[in-house]
């Protein structure tokens, strides 16, 4: 897979679902081990009873992190020394996965097929799957940190290099803003200079990874928000100050660490790179971060998920296993059937619905198994 080229048409798109998945001590849950039907499974239940941790724990599988944003200790049921969460995988993606934290060494330990990965990077993204949830208008209204946060988890998860130079960049920057603070208390210039060309390589992987992807999707983007009932013309543009060609980037981004570097010594932060730069959603030409409604917020977000969705399908040859967490809320039935069945695709995935109440469960999911949501118990509802 080249360094650009994150998404990859698959031959032949199969679907993946979780056979077993088996929790103890992570949040409110109550320790179980259950075998999830293929279709998947409407979880009922009151909030703050589990039905979001039960979501969180099986997409932890995903990223090795809360979606969240939670810290791995702040994860531990109380009083427990440490959460595990395993699962295995059925149909196409059939593998086992696990994963385990201890609270006292702030250990974290992952399993892939029996094995233990030589790097734990190296187990994420091995399980395909995508969480709708209503914080996901954030990704529109937010800061551009979290537009580019999305961005970077769903190439990281779909492209080996891009996940590498994610980890190089981060590294690099923070050992050069480390640096910037000492130059600016009377070390020498050039303890900033070392650190450049490795944050111009890595960054320059990251800004054609997240181009590329924006430049791609953005079509279908407007697509997806006129399917969905928005009314106008969604656009989708990635917003740097660089504009070279591909090839020009590294060069570019060198140069403009050399023009700042005096201001980020001054500020002790560095102000170039893909670090500062932004995805735009506008309606009809006006940003919908500033400008536009909820509902419409709601939509482009819906919409960049759905893209997610697409995203990881194309590069695993698989449909994902789609994790709602009551994304529904406040849509109309029109809408809500519209982005079910723009879901479906070539054949959605086992699906895992959370609501609060019965009456909740979108008609086009009426047919799930039903559990219900208690205490951190879940238990099947009898038809």
């Amino acid at each position: 897979m080249s360094e650009s080229a994150t998404v990859m048409a698959p031959q032949r798109t199969s679907r993946a679902h979780v056979a077993r998945i088996t929790l103890r001590d992570f949040r409110n849950l109550a320790p179980m081990d259950l075998a999830l039907p293929a279709e998947g499974l409407a979880l009922v239940g009151e909030n703050g009873h589990g039905k979001t941790n039960f979501l969180e724990a099986i997409y932890y599988l995903q990223i090795l992190r809360s979606f969240r944003g939670a810290r791995d200790i702040d994860l531990v049921r109380f009083g427990a020394p440490g959460f595990h969460i395993a699962a295995t995988l059925g149909e196409a993606a059939a593998r086992q996965l696990a994963v385990g934290f201890q609270r006292q060494t702030r250990r974290k330990k992952a399993v892939v097929d029996g094995g233990e990965p030589v790097k734990l990077a190296d187990a994420i993204g091995g399980f395909p799957a995508v969480i709708f949830s209503p914080a996901d208008a954030e990704l529109v209204s937010g800061a551009p940190a979290e537009r580019r946060r999305f961005l970077d988890v769903m190439l990281s998860l779909t492209s080996r290099p891009y996940l590498a130079a994610l980890q190089r960049y981060r590294a690099a920057l923070a050992r050069r803003n480390a640096a910037l603070r000492e130059v600016a208390g009377g070390r020498p210039d050039s303890a900033v200079e070392v650190w450049e060309p490795a944050l111009a390589s890595a960054g320059a992987i990251l800004w054609r990874g997240r181009r590329t992807w924006v430049r791609r999707h953005a079509e279908e983007f407007a697509s997806l928000c006129s399917a969905i009932g928005e009314q106008g013309e969604s656009a989708l543009r990635y917003v740097t100050p660089i504009d070279c060609d591909d090839a020009d980037v590294e060069q570019v981004l060198l140069e403009a660490f050399a023009r700042r570097r005096a201001l980020d010594v001054q500020r002790g932060m560095t102000h170039a790179g893909p670090h500062r730069d932004d995805v735009e959603l506008t309606l009809e030409g006006r940003d919908l971060r500033t400008f536009g409604s909820a509902g419409q917020q709601r939509t482009a977000a819906i919409a960049l998920r759905l893209l997610e969705a697409a995203t990881l399908r194309a590069a695993a040859g698989t449909e994902p296993i789609v994790l709602l967490d009551d994304p529904f809320a406040e849509l109309d039935q029109r809408r809500t059937a519209r982005i079910l069945q723009l879901l479906q695709g070539d054949g959605r995935g086992q699906t895992i619905l959370a609501v609060p109440r019965a009456t909740d469960i979108p008609v086009d999911l009426t047919r799930l198994d039903r559990w219900r949501v208690e205490d951190g118990q879940l238990t099947p509802v009898e038809p």
